[in-house]
């Protein structure tokens, strides 16, 4: 325990009974949820922090966008604008939040890219300006109980699983560990290539005290470094790492196990780079003979502004892709489990 921690709990307390009050509401009837009648998949957690949402939204993404005409939507968390977007080319991050960003910035217009902060509001605009749109996925919609999502998927980190956390402002949980049982289907994210048979077990029991849904176990990948401005695509033996995410930390090992790191400059989540932010890049650089700099994927939309376009040419900059990890098997499960929801309400929709 920490010290500070008995001056916290009577928050703590009084965050959970707001929180399981709400709860309550919806789960009685006497809070409004709303179905719509094109499918919808919510990717969501239960913590604070980075979970590997995206990563996962783009895996759903990938793996149906050639069966389906699919729509994410997400509140545009950071975003400079209000209200409710669509992607088009002359939007930035700032325009739409980093996530949704990168995600238009990866698959285009093979998905529709939305953000908007009232989602209930939001989902009947995506169905005006996109009709043909036949599955939306939400990001980061786990407590927004307006949606009354067709299937829920909750993720949960390895290294920080709900179970082992607590409610605001103790620790980071949103709500209850007791909301678990509201999803259809639950992943550990960012599972270390050793997970053992028995460590999953021990892991999944902790998982049924909270929730009856199945459980997969994903890891991360990162893919080989990609050049962002630069003509220079030669990789080097050093980085300078650069990151501004919830939880670089397994970023930093990554990068640490395939290169030799002469330094790290870390921002905080949702960083906004200004012009001072990259010449003091520039410099680091300057600073380190024969190095490049290694930043995230999420880092790399940003430092791709036109602002910056004329510092960061002159140097080695990569951005270092991920993907969802997950098993063969555990992959099919789920989207076999997401196309059933679909075909289910096009069923229901026939009657």
């Amino acid at each position: 325990m920490r010290w500070y921690d008995p001056f916290l709990y009577p928050f703590s307390l009084l965050y959970d009974g707001i929180t399981r009050y709400r709860n309550s509401m919806f789960d009685s009837g006497k809070k409004r949820s709303t179905q719509f009648l094109i499918p919808t998949v919510v990717v969501g957690n239960l913590n604070l922090g980075g979970s590997g949402k995206t990563p996962m939204v783009e895996f759903l993404v990938e793996s149906l966008k050639n069966n389906y005409r699919i729509a994410t939507l997400s509140r545009g968390y950071g975003r400079k604008t209000k209200g409710f977007l669509v992607a088009e080319p002359y939007l930035g991050p700032a325009d739409l939040g980093d996530e949704p960003f990168q995600i238009y910035s990866k698959f285009g217009n093979e998905v529709t890219v939305a953000v908007g902060e009232e989602r209930i509001m939001a989902i009947p605009q995506i169905i005006y300006h996109r009709p043909e749109t036949e599955l939306i996925i939400l990001d980061d919609a786990y407590q927004h109980r307006y949606v009354k999502a067709d299937f829920n998927v909750l993720l949960t980190t390895f290294q920080n699983p709900f179970f082992d956390d607590k409610v605001l402002p103790m620790g980071t949980l949103r709500e209850s560990a007791k909301g678990a049982n509201r999803a259809d289907l639950i992943i550990v994210t960012k599972c270390p290539k050793s997970l053992s048979g028995h460590e999953k077990t021990l892991f999944e029991n902790e998982i049924r005290k909270y929730a009856d849904a199945p459980v997969l176990f994903a890891g991360i990948k990162y893919g080989n470094p990609e050049p962002l401005l630069s003509s220079d695509s030669k990789i080097k033996k050093k980085a300078i790492i650069v990151s501004g995410i919830a939880n670089d930390s397994l970023f930093k090992e990554e990068v640490g196990q395939r290169f030799e790191v002469v330094e790290t400059i870390t921002f905080a989540d949702h960083h906004r780079y200004t012009i001072a932010d990259v010449r003091r890049i520039l410099e680091t650089v300057k600073k380190h003979d024969k190095a490049m700099v290694l930043t995230t994927e999420k880092d790399a939309v940003k430092l791709k502004d036109r602002a910056f376009h004329e510092y960061l040419v002159e140097i080695p900059i990569f951005a270092m892709p991920i993907k969802v990890d997950l098993a063969e098997s555990d992959g099919q499960y789920l989207i076999e489990r997401i196309t059933k929801t679909v075909k289910d309400k096009a069923y229901i929709r026939e009657i």
